[in-house]
């Protein structure tokens, strides 16, 4: 029961061994001493809450922001002390908010709930009692063998015990695990193969003992041991081996598999891990104007505090009781402070943030709906994986992208290659030396025809043909178009295509043989060994028996990695090839061969297995045995592979930079690659001088070559620099001169790092993310490899490329192409960082307006914490009057039309640095809410005068209409200044804004109206009736409501003309059309003072200004997007000039 709790709260610890024993079937030893190892079972749980810890962890969650603990303090006061206002004010709202949290979080969780029981109850087959007995997916146990039949998908996973093949393989897709749709081989034990009916797979004796679960989708290390008479054999288990949850069986009518991982415990669980929570700066600014906003709160309660008791005066006829008298000064001030608190706590917008969760998950949807954000291709759409950055993306000032994939295409096409150190050029699927005319008759040399079988023996790609490959014959494998080939690498399927076209045909496996057709005659290699590719050696291997007998090691991979293990071939002039293939952007795969005889294959062999079946350090151990046979090889040639641009890659990184983003390549390739794609990118221009931190070799020398780039840099007047760094050498730069290193880089217009590994990648993006300035940063990428980068910047997206699908589920966003980046942050992110941060100035703004005149109100009644407002007006000025035109104007506003923000990419710059959200913003909404609050208070009570009989009927006003008089001028003012600062007004603006004026007066008429039951006191009875039958009344809302509003126009015309921003100009820009005076009062030339377009406005309104069309000449210093198509063309005045180009 006690281990039960434990589970259910999170406490019980994971398993301390590392490593599990599974007994196939779960039969388990029969001795006294055995110890069941304890598993979970197969449910998967992606749901947050249960029906029994629902409320408290929500309200636990919830409770946790300042402003909801706030006001729960503020509500146990109300309830504990005798306070001016019913705790009602404080309690409502708080319970209001915290509903509508819990409401929309537990309806995100009952769709989770719901999506785990459809997968957990799916039917599944396991063998039990000696019989196939059909069950529910969370019922499987670790150790039961399932039956899986033919596209369906894996329950949990799996170590594969037989297949209906002869040789024990069955193909596997893994599309919903990362995206790869290719097929995939995986292998049973040889000896385990061949049981294949359930009474056989019953009667099996084995044990398994593998790691404990780890998320690495791509590693598995255990062994098997086999029981049997007289002696048991052990074998290695490998990631080949291992079926995963999610995975789907494909080209296989059934296997067999003994489940190992279960549940929770299953790789597909542990990758859903939770991701570091991001917060954008906004979010960083929101916070600490809260915590200013109670600093001001306790400020006015300390004050109201003091000034009650120095001007404290007790009248004669008022008899305090014995409690009173006897009480602590100590106790009454603390108690009056508390009062205080309560009274003005409403200074603190309760409400802000539900708002601004609601415009951020709203908000969100428009980047999906977006149809220029639609790949029409491969018809995907942008994904929006958290919301909570949508702002963020109108911050951006360093990108970090990878190459291949994002700035690329991934779509691998053979252009050249080097063989024994000549050239070649591919031209019509034929293989042409340099010099040689093509359509030649040519013959094949030994060299040529070794270096094709390298390609068509040594990769991972299989055909979707399965029929093809059982045959014999290969003579109707010859077509091409028979075939088609599936692979994870874009690389090897060029090569292999290009291979086949030039006439050798890799036409797939059959058990341990690989099928080439070679100038149309069969050949049949066996498989003997495959090493496989791993990130730290970058080249694969594979060990085959020739037709003959010989026993052949071909070897690809990376220059890097080929050329220092190679003894023989043409080494040197094959290094100068690889160097010019790189020049011209294409990527290099070298090929190399070695012979082996049979003693030295049987001991490299013997060594493989015991490496293979070791379960401690066996990567380590693994990789040695390859290295000791991947040495001394036979330099074949090189290969190169062209993979082009996306469309409008320069046009972007251009405009990026326009905007004042800094843009670094952060990539896997070699330095001449990468280079040259940066020049043809845009990424590097001709003109900008290169520096390079490259080939460092220790740190006092990489140290120097610092120095000497920060002294170049300073003393060289060429405007922009480019650096590029590879990965040893940024290895060195991190460890001691990152200061050195990060300052040479912002003094550097653009940055390549090639060579880089996917740590390091992150660690670059940490280093600049967290240099002095905080910059904020976004990754983007397509690949695994770039994950780690993904997940460290401020923001990550992912590319929906073709190198599976990681980059997309960690990342923030999702688009498919990197041309969409240009809208998503000069659009989507100026418009939601635009909306946003009016949203929360403008909230910080009407809660000052809403409850100054209370801390004002106190002067006049001594302090006696009378409140002026009536409490369901407290209650509902943030959740009803006022909640709604706020948030459609955070949805539906645009500053500048979206077209235009697109193509004038220096608009993004005009809102960086969190500039409209910045100290000097927030102090004007603030200082502009007091003091709109003291012409609200001040004008009413000089409204009031000494003269009280302001209501209709002759009656007395009292503080109730007084009280409403001030509500009433705050609420419209603080409404139409909404609608002052709105641009682009839509129907529903106009809907929520006059509705909710509409919707105030309604409620006040019937809740004045009506003497309603449940209230204990009506103390706004008729108030509202009597307050507006009188003209002074409505004179006077309307005289305080323009005094309030009429400097803000004043002071926005001014400046508007005085000094206009870059975006109050780009307003001026209509689509389809000119602009006349009549549309815009802002209209100016060049040349104009000041005062010229204030005389035009007298112009105009005299009648004297025509509706022409206007010349608006923009300044040589405005920087636009040269690639702008959609720029209009506005005619003159007077029709005599030239048209100007805006």
């Amino acid at each position: 029961m006690i281990r039960w709790i434990r589970q259910q709260l999170g406490f019980d610890p994971p398993h301390q061994s590392p490593t599990r024993t599974i007994y196939v079937s779960n039969h388990f030893p029969q001795y006294e001493n055995f110890v069941h190892q304890k598993f979970p079972d197969n449910r998967m749980i992606s749901s947050k809450y249960t029906v029994w810890n629902f409320i408290p962890k929500n309200l636990f969650e919830q409770f946790r922001r300042i402003a909801n603990f706030y006001f729960l303090v503020i509500f146990l006061v109300q309830l504990m002390i005798d306070t001016p206002t019913s705790p009602y004010t404080s309690g409502l709202p708080l319970f209001f908010v915290i509903t509508v949290t819990a409401i929309k979080q537990g309806y995100e969780d009952w769709l989770r709930h719901k999506a785990d029981n459809e997968v957990n109850n799916t039917p599944v087959y396991v063998i039990r009692s000696g019989g196939l007995v059909q069950t529910r997916s969370q019922n499987i146990r670790v150790g039961d063998i399932v039956r899986i039949e033919k596209d369906q998908t894996f329950p949990t996973d799996l170590v594969l015990l037989s297949t209906d093949r002869e040789d024990g393989t069955c193909y596997v897709t893994t599309a919903s695990l990362d995206g790869e749709t290719n097929l995939k081989t995986h292998h049973a034990v040889p000896e385990i193969a061949k049981l294949r009916t359930v009474s056989q797979l019953h009667t099996l004796r084995a044990v398994i003992t593998c790691h404990q679960p780890e998320p690495d989708l791509y590693r598995f290390v255990g062994q098997i041991r086999i029981q049997q008479n007289p002696n048991n054999i052990v074998r290695p288990l490998g990631p080949e081996n291992l079926l995963l949850r999610g995975a789907s069986l494909k080209n296989t009518n059934e296997v067999y598999g003994v489940a190992v991982y279960t549940g929770m415990d299953a790789k597909i669980a542990l990758n859903y891990k939770s991701k570091s929570q991001k917060r954008s700066s906004v979010e960083k600014s929101m916070n600490t104007f809260l915590i200013v906003f109670l600093e001001i709160l306790v400020i006015e309660a300390v004050i109201s505090t003091i000034l009650k008791y120095a001007w404290w005066y007790e009248p004669s006829y008022n008899e305090r009781t014995t409690q009173e008298k006897n009480s602590s000064r100590i106790l009454t001030g603390i108690s009056d402070f508390l009062a205080f608190l309560v009274l003005y706590n409403y200074i603190i917008p309760i409400s802000l943030y539900v708002t601004v969760e609601m415009q951020k998950f709203l908000g969100s949807f428009f980047i999906v709906w977006d149809l220029d954000l639609y790949h029409d291709a491969t018809g995907q759409r942008a994904q929006v994986n958290t919301s909570d950055l949508n702002e963020e993306l109108g911050q951006v000032e360093y990108v970090f992208t990878d190459k291949t994939g994002t700035l690329t295409e991934n779509e691998m096409k053979f252009r050249e290659c080097s063989i024994n150190g000549i050239k070649y050029k591919y031209i019509n699927g034929n293989l042409v030396r340099e010099g040689v005319t093509d359509g030649e008759k040519y013959t094949f040399t030994d060299e040529e025809k070794m270096f094709l079988k390298a390609i068509s023996l040594c990769h991972t790609v299989h055909i979707n043909d399965q029929e093809e490959t059982r045959r014999s014959n290969l003579n109707s494998v010859v077509d091409s178009s028979s075939v088609q080939y599936y692979a994870a690498s874009p690389d090897e399927k060029a090569l292999v295509e290009a291979a086949r076209k030039i006439g050798i045909t890799f036409a797939g496996s059959s058990e341990k043989n690989i099928l080439l057709n070679e100038f149309g005659k069969e050949q049949r290699y066996k498989l003997l060994d495959i090493l496989e590719f791993d990130a730290n050696r970058r080249r694969m291997s594979v060990i085959v028996e020739t037709p003959e007998g010989k026993k052949i090691l071909f070897t690809k991979g990376a220059e890097s990695s080929i050329l220092p293990l190679a003894k023989t071939g043409e080494i040197r002039t094959t290094s100068v090839h690889v160097d010019e293939l790189a020049m011209k952007g294409l990527r290099t795969l070298c090929m190399a061969c070695k012979y082996l005889t049979k003693k030295e294959y049987e001991e490299l062999a013997s060594q493989l297995l015991a490496a293979r079946t070791s379960l401690q350090h066996r990567e380590e151990e693994i990789a040695n045995v390859f290295n000791l046979i991947e040495r001394d090889l036979h330099l074949l040639g090189v290969s190169g592979v062209e993979d082009k641009l996306q469309d409008k890659v320069p046009e972007t990184i251009e405009a990026l930079k326009l905007a004042g983003i800094k843009v670094w390549v952060l990539t896997g390739d070699k330095l001449e690659t990468a280079i040259s794609v940066s020049l043809s990118s845009g990424h590097f221009h001709r003109a900008m001088n290169i520096l390079e931190l490259t080939n460092q070799k220790s740190d006092t020398e990489c140290a120097a070559q610092l120095q000497r780039l920060d002294t170049r840099i300073k003393h060289d007047h060429v405007i922009q620099h480019g650096l590029v760094v590879d990965g040893t050498s940024l290895s060195l730069a991190l460890r001691g001169h990152e200061e050195l290193f990060i300052e040479i880089c912002k003094n550097c217009s653009a940055v390549l790092c090639c060579r880089m590994a996917p740590l390091q990648k992150a660690k670059v993006v940490r280093l600049l993310k967290t240099s002095p300035a905080k910059p904020i940063t976004l990754a983007i990428g397509d690949g695994a490899n770039d994950v780690s980068m993904i997940m460290e910047a401020n923001i990550g997206i992912g590319i929906m490329g073709k190198e599976g699908r990681q980059a997309v589920r960690n990342s923030d966003y999702a688009i498919a192409r990197f041309k969409f980046l240009a809208k998503l942050l000069f659009v989507h992110g100026h418009l939601y960082y635009v909306r946003i941060s009016h949203l929360v100035q403008y909230f910080f703004y009407k809660n000052v307006c809403f409850i100054t005149p209370q801390f004002l109100y106190q002067f006049f009644c001594l302090f006696s914490q009378q409140t002026l407002y009536d409490g369901a007006y407290l209650t509902l000025y943030n959740i009803c009057f006022t909640s709604l035109p706020i948030l459609m104007y955070s949805l539906f506003e645009q500053d500048v039309q979206p077209h235009i923000l697109q193509n004038k990419p220096s608009l993004y710059k005009e809102i960086s640095r969190n500039e409209v959200l910045s100290l000097k913003r927030f102090l004007y909404w603030t200082l502009l809410g007091f003091c709109h609050a003291f012409i609200f208070f001040f004008g009413s009570y000089l409204l009031r005068g000494d003269d009280a009989s302001m209501m209709g009927n002759g009656q007395m006003s009292g503080n109730w209409t007084f009280g409403f008089l001030v509500f009433t001028v705050m609420f419209i003012t603080v409404t139409l200044k909404l609608g002052i600062e709105t641009h682009y007004w839509t129907w529903i603006n106009h809907f929520v804004m006059w509705g909710s004026i509409i919707f105030y007066f309604g409620f006040s008429l019937l809740y004045g109206a009506i003497i309603w039951p449940f209230l204990q006191s009506q103390d706004m009875y008729c108030v509202f009736v009597h307050m507006l039958s009188s003209g002074s009344a409505w004179l006077g809302i309307i005289v305080i409501v323009v005094a309030c509003l009429f400097p803000d126009v004043l002071r926005k015309v001014f400046w508007r003309h005085a000094r206009p921003t870059l975006a109050q100009r780009s307003q001026l820009m209509e689509p389809n059309s000119g602009i006349t005076c009549m549309e815009s009062i802002c209209c100016y030339s060049r040349g104009e003072t000041v005062c010229s377009p204030l005389r035009r406005i007298l112009d105009q309104i005299m009648g004297r200004c025509k509706p022409l069309r206007v010349n608006r000449c923009w300044s040589d210093l405005d920087p636009c997007y040269t690639n702008d198509r959609s720029i209009l063309t506005l005619s003159s005045m007077d029709g005599s000039s030239n048209a100007s180009v805006v």
